[in-house]
């Protein structure tokens, strides 16, 4: 058997508009990167650098974050722990939301300006 990292599964379902789907597809696919980011930094301080490849120096270090965001990056955008369907789902209820708010929402026509009362 081996360790397979599946896509992401297929959007819930929602009346949003397609291209609002995508951005926050996207921003969840970002948050997951961010947060395996965060969970692949401690694996990089506990690599003994200075015997490898490129010797461990300071250029090794500062490049070093850059390489862990763009892995984390692939890793989220090849399915990744599955981090970003929940989130995702999170987003389009609040967005669903914020939109039946608005359509909630009637302007008050009783509404005088300062000088009209006059």
């Amino acid at each position: 058997m081996t360790g397979q990292i599946l896509p992401m599964p297929a959007t819930p379902t929602t009346d949003l508009p397609p291209e609002i789907v995508a951005k926050l597809r996207g921003k969840a696919e970002e948050f997951e990167a961010a947060t395996l980011g965060q969970l692949l930094e401690p694996m990089f301080d506990t690599v003994d650098s200075a015997h490898g490849l490129f010797g461990g120096a300071d250029g090794e270090q500062a490049w070093r974050p850059m390489l862990v965001s763009e892995m984390a990056k692939q890793m989220a955008h090849a399915g990744g722990i599955g981090l970003a369907q929940p989130v995702l789902q999170s987003l389009i209820q609040a967005q669903e939301a914020q939109e039946h708010a608005r359509g909630q929402q009637t302007p008050n026509p009783t509404t005088a300006q300062d000088g009209d009362a006059e």
